[in-house]
């Protein structure tokens, strides 16, 4: 299976998505209008990378900022990482990291973890 990388822009995250490592990390800010043609290809990466089971899987947020549009797709991620750990063993450890004194940002990782079946982790950096 290839890697996956996205260079972000001003509007758009970094996200890098490693196959070989299990690695998956998006980063910096996301609030582009539409979030279609950046996080499907991601969504469906994720797909075909969980069609197998008993993988391991580490998962990083490292934004400083996301919109209401982007905090729909996170979800959808989380959803997704959640079924693999649930129904195909698979081994998900999330990490939401913040800056100290970012309570929005902190706050956001809390309503994820609330969701969250597999380890989350709340990191400040």
């Amino acid at each position: 299976m290839d890697n996956f990388f996205l260079k972000g822009s001003e509007e758009t995250p970094t996200i890098s998505l490693n196959a070989d490592t299990g690695i998956m990390e998006i980063s910096e800010s996301s609030y582009p209008e539409y979030t279609n043609e950046i996080y499907n290809p991601v969504l469906e990466w994720l797909e075909d990378y969980t069609a197998e089971p008993n993988k391991k899987l580490t998962f990083n947020f490292r934004l400083d900022y996301f919109n209401t549009s982007t905090s729909f797709r996170f979800q959808q991620i989380i959803n997704l990482l959640n079924d693999y750990h649930a129904n195909k063993e698979g081994n998900v450890t999330v990490n939401w990291f913040y800056q100290d004194g970012d309570i929005d940002m902190l706050e956001n990782g809390e309503d994820y973890a609330k969701d969250a079946k597999m380890a989350f982790n709340l990191l400040v950096i």
